[in-house]
């Protein structure tokens, strides 16, 4: 596997939101043990990919933002977890703001005042559940090569922004009809003089006009009859404006400093995806807007920094340099001044109108949709997770590949005779079990797992610690860490202790349940398909169930108000 070298820093900060997971509330209901930065995506550390990610752009100024009951775990894990600990550079710092809630928004969060403290320079934004093929530098290098350009050719002298979207179809077993998607419009950037090399992104780099989530466009549509107003002024603007509807933001967001007051300024901001991107956006387009979201102040005004000794002050912005002015091959026109056209009025002396805010543009890379395109995906539901995984299980081991493993049967494994793994699309962890007969077929199974004796696991993902009992068979199952699936030989000694156990007790599996004396040992197996079983649960032997979420339930809250009310009664009596 190949590993991150320490590459020439390009000055950035990076902050790595990690949120609470609410969609994948199966392995991390409780996130003061199990926070989903930590869940595993093919045998690493969800937490892994965004880091070595920046570490391959040279970024090591590294800030993990999380809510405080989740920082214990996670700083523990930095300290000790081996696929962590072997990432190159510095320790990530962690932040826990005080103000910081499950329900904050990512826009709310960049305004609490912890947050506001951390960032001292332009900033990279991205979610702890990114995981992408595209080396970061690449991004990286249109968006700093793109800046002065830009800002050449129009009257902006601050730098803009750039966000990643991704396409949600066109990848077998990967894409799915339930990925969300986001409404984005763009418009072309200018040609550059000289093309751009080959394999460049610059070719999917386009200016964005409008975003938004496709659930607010499809409100937005219903309050118009299933129609989408638009603003002449945006067709004025840009004549030929391309929106697409099967995108999804990557939640990557390249922003210069003064985005962070421009969310300080707006706090009815809630989403950056949907607010921040939203409304600059617009701003670049519709009369008036900037100066409603107080942009002009924001680009004019001045910010108060420190410096490396600590003296306080007030500094202005740096204005960008005009790199097409300082070209050696190719000569600017000298500017024009042309006066103001006159009109004939009947008032003896018209206002002089306000000079327009120019807005710095907000930049996007789309990525095309085609199967041969590097992958880029957020993980943030239970079949992402599983297909992304199996997805990498599948690359071969590679030094090219960033995200492929040194090993897809790790040394330390221990597999029994007559057992049959399918290399090419499986990955075994280290000192993982595994018994005799058994048939695993592209399925990822993660650390210290056991698997018993003639199992057979297809498209299954096994997180660390898993026990499997005798004669299971899984197709299409996530297992959280610990959990435990009972297999004959667990029936078989009860059933000769007499001790028989009731379904669902004590946070057990409650599928459809053979009786082993009346089926013989092939009822006695275990059989799930397309199930989420979470972390430390057990299932007992002889469930058969399809589609379903095996968790335990919380009843402490039940038998406190069953105590309260027989306490009543004694009260009554």
């Amino acid at each position: 596997m190949p590993h991150a070298t320490h590459s020439p820093t390009p000055g950035l900060q990076a902050l790595i939101l990690c949120g609470p997971g609410l969609s994948l509330n199966t392995f991390t209901s409780t996130s003061s043990t199990t926070p989903k930065c930590l869940l595993p995506i093919a045998n690493r550390p969800m937490l892994w990919y965004p880091l070595d990610w920046c570490h391959r752009m040279g970024i090591y100024d590294i800030t993990l933002i999380t809510p405080s009951d989740a920082a214990p775990p996670l700083e523990a894990a930095l300290r000790s977890h081996p696929v962590l600990t072997s990432l190159s550079g510095p320790r990530p710092d962690v932040l826990a703001p005080e103000g910081l809630e499950m329900t904050s928004g990512t826009a709310e969060l960049l305004r609490l005042e912890e947050v506001q403290r951390v960032v001292r320079g332009d900033f990279v934004v991205l979610s702890c559940d990114f995981v992408s093929e595209i080396d970061g530098s690449k991004v990286l290098q249109q968006w700093m090569g793109l800046n002065p350009a830009l800002a050449a050719s129009s009257s902006s002298r601050r730098k803009g922004g750039l966000a990643v979207y991704y396409p949600t179809y066109g990848r077998e077993g990967i894409s799915g009809k339930k990925d969300e998607t986001d409404f984005v419009a763009c418009v072309p950037v200018p040609r550059p003089n000289v093309p751009p090399p080959i394999r460049s992104l610059r070719e999917g780099i386009e200016e964005v006009v409008m975003v938004m989530p496709t659930d607010t466009l499809n409100d937005t549509m219903d309050e118009n009859k299933q129609t989408l107003p638009i603003r002449q002024t945006l067709l004025a603007k840009h004549g030929n404006v391309k929106m697409r509807t099967k995108h999804r933001d990557a939640h990557v967001y390249f922003l210069p400093l003064w985005v962070k007051d421009f969310v300080a300024r707006n706090e009815k901001f809630d989403s950056i995806s949907e607010d921040v991107l939203g409304w600059w956006a617009k701003a670049g387009w519709q009369e008036g807007l900037a100066e409603k979201l107080k942009l002009n102040e924001v680009l004019a005004g001045k910010r108060s920094t420190e410096d490396g000794g600590g003296n306080g002050g007030s500094v202005e912005e740096d204005e960008e340099v005009d790199a097409t002015a300082l070209s050696s091959t190719k000569s600017a026109a000298a500017p024009v001044q042309r006066s103001s056209p006159a009109f004939a009025t009947r008032v003896g002396s018209s206002a002089t109108p306000s000079p327009k805010v120019a807005v710095p543009p907000l930049l996007a890379y789309i990525q095309p949709p085609s199967p041969s395109q590097p992958l880029i995906r957020r993980i943030d539901t239970a079949p992402q997770l599983a297909s992304t995984s199996l997805y990498i299980a599948r690359l071969p081991p590679s030094d090219t590949n960033p995200l492929a493993h040194e090993h897809k049967i790790h040394p330390s494994a221990s597999i029994g005779q007559q057992s049959r793994i399918s290399q090419e699309d499986c990955l075994i962890a280290e000192n993982v079990t595994i018994g005799i007969r058994c048939n695993i077929k592209e399925s990822v199974v993660g650390a210290n797992c056991e698997i018993g004796n003639s199992v057979r696991l297809t498209k299954c993902v096994l997180m660390d610690g898993v026990v499997v009992g005798d004669g299971v068979q899984m197709v299409g199952c996530i297992v959280g860490k610990r959990a435990r699936v009972e297999g004959a030989k667990v029936a078989a000694e009860a059933a000769s202790a007499g001790s028989g156990k009731a379904e669902g007790e004590g946070g057990k599996g409650k599928g459809k349940k053979k009786a082993a004396a009346q089926g013989g040992e092939e009822d006695d197996k275990t059989k799930l398909t397309e199930c989420e079983i979470a972390p430390f649960y057990v299932v007992e032997a002889g469930t058969e169930a399809k589609g379903e979420t095996m968790k335990a339930f919380d009843t402490g809250e039940m038998e406190e108000d069953g105590d309260e009310n027989g306490e009543e009664e004694e009260d009554e009596a």
